[in-house]
């Protein structure tokens, strides 16, 4: 449907629709990825029950962790057991999860995970307030170097992993892996789940040289 706006000028709406056919086409494009991605084959079994620990210390097999849903997303947050304080841009992505868990959990399960203890994950979360989302410590499992999220130095890395549970038990269904190609800028490897960085591309500014800090 064609449209305009109040005082534009022909040469905005000229743009304007240069830019309305090329939104169309990463639209398209968005959908055509989206669909590639849901017919991956099977991947690889998951090699271990990784056993986590809950806020409350007890102890949480990552079998536990899908609830009554098929699918686990798993985002590994950066805050190793010798950070100060977790990372900004992990945490202002976590800022946005908390306040759709109500939506997300109706499809699928999600869970945070940190290569920190349990009880330093309960304070993290009581200062954040992030009241919605579930904590867990992979101290103690070989989860993160396993899922990319912890390099061979012990860095930890932000990335995000889908599972799925079926009769032939659970099995790796995607990752993140954008995280490791080259960019310009930075890898947006989940920015699709980002709203700071959707808002922002929206704007005459874009994103710029912003960079969340710590709440």
């Amino acid at each position: 449907m064609p449209v305009t706006l109040p005082n534009e000028s022909p040469e905005y709406r000229s743009a304007r629709n240069a830019l309305l056919a090329a939104e169309a086409d990463l639209r398209s494009q968005i959908e055509n990825v989206a669909k590639l991605r849901r017919n991956l084959p099977k991947g690889g079994a998951v090699p271990s029950d990784y056993v986590f620990r809950t806020e409350k210390g007890e102890t949480a097999p990552m079998s536990t962790l899908f609830g009554s849903h098929d699918t686990l997303a798993i985002y590994s947050l950066m805050y190793g057991p010798t950070a100060d304080a977790p990372c900004p841009m992990c945490s202002a992505f976590l800022d946005g999860l908390n306040g759709q868990i109500a939506h997300i959990s109706q499809k699928i399960s999600l869970a945070i995970v940190a290569q920190n203890t349990a009880e330093k994950l309960v304070e993290l979360k009581s200062r954040m307030g992030w009241s919605e989302l579930s904590l867990f410590s992979a101290k103690g499992t070989d989860y993160q170097r396993d899922y990319l999220a912890e390099t061979q130095d012990g860095s930890q890395l932000p990335i995000l992993n889908i599972f799925q549970r079926g009769n032939d038990g659970i099995r790796h269904f995607w990752s993140s892996e954008l995280f490791f190609e080259p960019s310009d800028w930075h890898p947006r490897h989940v920015d699709s789940a980002w709203s700071l960085w959707n808002i922002l591309d929206f704007t005459p500014g874009g994103r710029g040289e912003f960079f969340p800090s710590l709440r």
